[in-house]
């Protein structure tokens, strides 16, 4: 059984990921410049969209938080996903998201990262959150500024993507003195 809370925020719905969302992720998961960018192969087939979602699925059941799908209000429509993982004891766990490219702009990771991290601090009582990010995804490195997330360094070959190829990655960190300070 899941122990991922459904969110609410002004215009999304922040709930556990379901086998019924597999259209929706195959729609922006096959794009070629969408996976990458977060250090996962874009997707060949539905059945590996399929496959991903169950992993997701199985995951949230471990209790290790997890993988909530980032819900349209208005549509009711899957257009991402956001997470928390590498959960340590109680202590700190590290922020992931990807979003259907039609919807990149409009501050809608902002508002599901918003709604995590007071999951995160309020709830679970984490004491930090931490994000990497490709030094060139200027995008991502933005959503972590406007959530308050500070920047630490640059982990020099930081990351070993799923193609072999080896990058950099930015480190930003967020603790639950600088939420307080910022919420």
């Amino acid at each position: 059984m899941s122990t991922l809370p459904v969110l609410t925020t002004k215009r999304l719905i922040l709930r556990e990921i379901s086998i019924l969302d597999l259209q929706d992720m195959y729609e922006y998961a096959v794009l070629p410049y969408v996976g990458p960018e977060a250090g996962w192969k874009p997707h060949t087939s539905i059945e590996e969209t399929l496959n991903i979602i169950r992993m997701f699925i199985e995951t949230n059941k471990k209790g290790d938080v997890g993988v909530w799908a980032i819900v349209d209000k208005q549509q009711g429509k899957m257009i991402g996903t956001i997470e928390l993982y590498n959960y340590v004891n109680r202590y700190k766990a590290e922020i992931g998201y990807v979003l259907n490219p039609s919807y990149w702009g409009k501050g809608i990771v902002v508002e599901a990262g918003e709604a995590i991290l007071q999951y995160a601090f309020n709830t679970l009582g984490l004491k930090r959150v931490e994000a990497g990010v490709f030094v060139d995804n200027h995008q991502s490195i933005r959503v972590c500024e406007k959530l308050g997330f500070k920047k630490e360094g640059v982990a020099r070959k930081g990351y070993l993507r799923y193609d072999g190829q080896i990058f950099d990655k930015v480190v930003f960190g967020i603790t639950d003195d600088d939420f307080k300070e910022r919420y």
